[in-house]
C-alpha cells in the first residue's frame, strides 16, 4: 500500500527541514511505497525554496502544495488533495520522528485493521525555559496507556496515521469551520467514531515535539487549555440535530471545575506550589466547557498575513 507522509507548515522553515529529514530517515519501510506531501499555508509560498532543497536530498517523491487561504483545515485537506497515498501519516513541522515512527504506525495499523492510529508525543523545552518547566512540556506532550491496543477515544492528527478508504470524504474530511479555532481533527474524528471506525494506540510510534518558543509561556498554555475545554460543549452543540442537554451538562461540568480548581489554583499560587500550574490549566478548561460560543472562541490558526 502507498503511503503519504503529510507536513502542514507556516513559517517555520527550520522546523519543517527537521521534520522532513527524520521522515527521510525512517527504516524498516520501502522508499518505493512512500511520498512526502509539504503543505504550505502562507500567503506567500514561503516554504517553496525549502521544500526544493529537501527534495534533491530525499529518497522518495517530495510534493509540494501552497495553500494561500488561511485555516488548518484548508492546510491539511489541499494536502489530501494531493496525496496518493492509501494511508496517510501526519507529522507537524515541530516535530521530529525517530527512525522507527512510521513503520510501529503501520505495524500497528495491520494488526488491528484500525482506521486510525494514534502515537505519544514526547515535548522538549530549551534549557533557557526554567518557570513551569515540567507543566509545559507535559502540556506539549501526548501521554497514553503503556501497552499498544484497540482505544475507545481518539487524539490530535499530529503524530497518526489515517487508512483513506475509513474517511467520510477521502479528499476534504477536515471541516473548514474549525480553519481559525482548531479542532477540525477531533470533529473528523468524532465523525468516525458514531461511524464505527477502529482507533488504536502505539506507543512505538513516539515523537519529539519542539514547541515555537514564543509558545512556552503560561499566557499561550493557559488560552489554549480554555480553548481545549470548549470542545465538548461545542461538538455537543455542532451535531445534528443539536445535543442542547448534552450542552447544559457540559457547561454545568465546566462551572463545578472552574469554580474548584481556580480555588486551588488561588490557595497554591502565593506558596509557589510546583503544580500551580497544573491547577489553574485545569480551571481554564473548566471554564471553557461553560464559555464555549461566539464571542468566546480564541483564533489560534489562520493568521497567514505579514
Amino acid at each position: 500500500m502507498r503511503v503519504t507522509v503529510m507536513i502542514p507548515t507556516q513559517r517555520r522553515l527550520g522546523g519543517l527541514a527537521v521534520a522532513a529529514r527524520s521522515v527521510f530517515a525512517q527504516a524498516g519501510v520501502l522508499s518505493g511505497d512512500l511520498e512526502l506531501v509539504i503543505v504550505d499555508n502562507d500567503q506567500a509560498p514561503s516554504a517553496q525554496a525549502t521544500a526544493v532543497k529537501l527534495a534533491i536530498e530525499a529518497p522518495f517523491p517530495i510534493h509540494y502544495v501552497h495553500e494561500a487561504r488561511p485555516g488548518v483545515a484548508y492546510a491539511r485537506n489541499a494536502g489530501m488533495a494531493k496525496a496518493s497515498g492509501d494511508l496517510i501519516a501526519f507529522l507537524d513541522d515541530d516535530e521530529e520522528a525517530p527512525a522507527g515512527w512510521l513503520s510501529a504506525l503501520l505495524a500497528a495499523q495491520l494488526r488491528y485493521e484500525a482506521d486510525v492510529v494514534f502515537g505519544p508525543v514526547r515535548a522538549r523545552a530549551p534549557l533557557s525555559v526554567v518557570s513551569h518547566r515540567d507543566y509545559l512540556e507535559r502540556f506539549f506532550s501526548r501521554e497514553g496507556q503503556a501497552e499498544a491496543g484497540v482505544i475507545d477515544h481518539y487524539y490530535g492528527c499530529g503524530d497518526s496515521l489515517l487508512r483513506r478508504a475509513a474517511l467520510p470524504d477521502p479528499v476534504a474530511p477536515f471541516a473548514i469551520e474549525r480553519n481559525h479555532i482548531g479542532g477540525e481533527d477531533d470533529m473528523l474524528f468524532g465523525q468516525m467514531q458514531a461511524r464505527g471506525a477502529i482507533f488504536a494506540w502505539e506507543p512505538a510510534a513516539w515523537v519529539w515535539e519542539d514547541p515555537v518558543p514564543g509558545r512556552l509561556t503560561l499566557g499561550y498554555t493557559i488560552a489554549r487549555a480554555f480553548a481545549y475545554g470548549q470542545g465538548p460543549t461545542s461538538h455537543c452543540a455542532a451535531a445534528s440535530p443539536p445535543d442542547w442537554l448534552g450542552v447544559a451538562r457540559w457547561m454545568a461540568v465546566g462551572v463545578v471545575q472552574a469554580v474548584l480548581f481556580g480555588a486551588m489554583a488561588g490557595l497554591k499560587w502565593p506558596t509557589q506550589a510546583h503544580d500551580r500550574a497544573e491547577w489553574l490549566d485545569r480551571a481554564a478548561r473548566g471554564l471553557g466547557k461553560t464559555l464555549w460560543w461566539g464571542p468566546f472562541k480564541i483564533q489560534f490558526y489562520g493568521r497567514t498575513a505579514s
